[in-house]
């Protein structure tokens, strides 16, 4: 299930974060569809597309999943079109905030896991890309859960998520604003107790009212890429996968 490409140990640690961007966009070809996620890791990732496109002289369309990934994408020259005319995109590249080996992806820090689970549900491959730190025996060990909600029913969804075991406070920003999304809902960062049965809890979350999206990706990632410290990505990828 891992596959382990070797780049040399006397790389630079920029050289290093190359590797994992660059293999992220490997199969980019002229023609494609590409979904650009959010956050720092992303970015690396739309860098790397960026150089390839112009390299290779690619005809490559973009959809972007945040108002920031969309400013760095044309900062980078990528061409931009709206997801609301697009029913399918070939490839997602993005990054996570933890992830385990069953392929279970936890997302949110950035606030844009709506979009996010959009485009990763559109597309035909989704790549997610972490650092070796950021993976564990099953998400929630090291990363809160971000759930989006409805302000208009904060109070009601925070007594229902008691109810499931599960407490946490408003994401605020820097100045103390509370953090408003892309999509203007607000945001709750709750603790695991990184035993739960995450398939339960992700059907418990979609089934209260005014919970808009939630960071437990447990099957939209076809491929992890894994950033070593020994200058190597370890790619895991589901049976299906493989076997294509």
């Amino acid at each position: 299930m891992s596959l382990l490409w070797h780049r040399g140990s006397a790389l630079s640690d920029q050289r290093v974060a190359d590797a994992l961007a660059e293999a992220a966009v490997s199969g980019v070809v002229s023609g494609m569809t590409v979904g650009l996620g959010a956050g720092a890791t992303a970015a690396r990732g739309i860098k790397a597309l960026a150089d390839r496109v112009r390299e290779q002289n690619l005809e490559v369309k973009c959809v972007a999943a945040s108002d920031a990934t969309e400013g760095i994408a044309r900062e980078h020259g990528l061409e931009l079109i709206e997801f609301a005319l697009v029913e399918e995109l070939d490839l997602l590249i993005d990054g996570a905030d933890e992830v385990d080996r069953n392929l279970n992806v936890m997302k949110g820090s950035r606030g844009a896991m709506t979009r996010e689970r959009m485009l990763a549900w559109a597309c035909r491959h989704s790549v997610f890309m972490v650092g070796e730190n950021k993976v564990s025996d099953q998400i929630g060990t090291k990363a809160s859960l971000a759930v989006a909600v409805m302000a208009f029913g904060l109070a009601s969804i925070r007594a229902a998520l008691r109810d499931l075991g599960l407490n946490g406070v408003c994401r605020r920003e820097m100045n103390g604003d509370l953090f408003v999304t892309d999509n203007g809902n607000l945001l709750l960062d709750l603790s695991l107790r990184a035993d739960e049965n995450l398939s339960e809890l992700a059907a418990a979350l979609n089934d209260i009212p005014g919970v808009v999206d939630h960071g437990l990706f447990l099957c939209e990632a076809d491929e992890i890429l894994i950033e070593t410290d020994r200058g190597a990505v370890e790619r895991l990828a589901r049976e299906d996968e493989t076997a294509n």
